[in-house]
């Protein structure tokens, strides 16, 4: 028995659907390298850039954070820098990094010594357990920093 096989002819639209889909798996799998998340070293070099040679002290800013997150979905991430805020010494801006982030840097808040205090509350997605940074640098040239630990016990970005 001869089993006929009938061919269909492929129309302009299949090619260009085939095509595309090649063409959007090509470039999909050519982005999944740049898909790495920071690390110690990364978060490092971001304040390097922000900061360049000053100085970093410890205190002076609390960061209020879990210490464990049930869910990396939203984690509540706040902080408080001890500061004066007047015209003569003030807060200019502060910034909050994670080292297990695809970015290390999460936020950055800048203040005057209008906004009466230098403080500010946000949530953040974290995928695993990391360290929470946050460096503070006033008017006068000082840069503060804290870190606290958060342990994720469910990852927040699918996992």
């Amino acid at each position: 028995m001869v089993q006929r096989i009938e061919m269909k002819p492929v129309n302009r639209r299949d090619i260009l659907r085939i095509c595309g889909s090649g063409a959007l798996a090509l470039l999909s799998t050519s982005m999944l390298p740049g898909l790495v998340y920071a690390d110690a070293k990364a978060v490092a070099s971001e304040i390097k850039k922000l900061i360049g040679d000053k100085k970093m002290t410890e205190g002076r800013i609390t960061i209020e954070a879990p210490q464990i997150a049930e869910n990396g979905n939203t984690v509540p991430i706040g902080f408080t820098v001890d500061s004066p805020m007047t015209d003569a010494d003030h807060v200019q801006s502060v910034h909050i990094f994670a080292d297990e982030n695809p970015s290390p840097e999460v936020a950055s808040f800048h203040f005057s010594p209008a906004s009466g205090k230098a403080q500010a509350n946000t949530r953040m997605r974290m995928i695993k357990t990391q360290n929470v940074v946050a460096v503070a640098q006033t008017n006068t040239g000082s840069v503060f920093m804290a870190k606290a630990p958060v342990k994720v016990t469910i990852g927040g970005c699918g996992g």
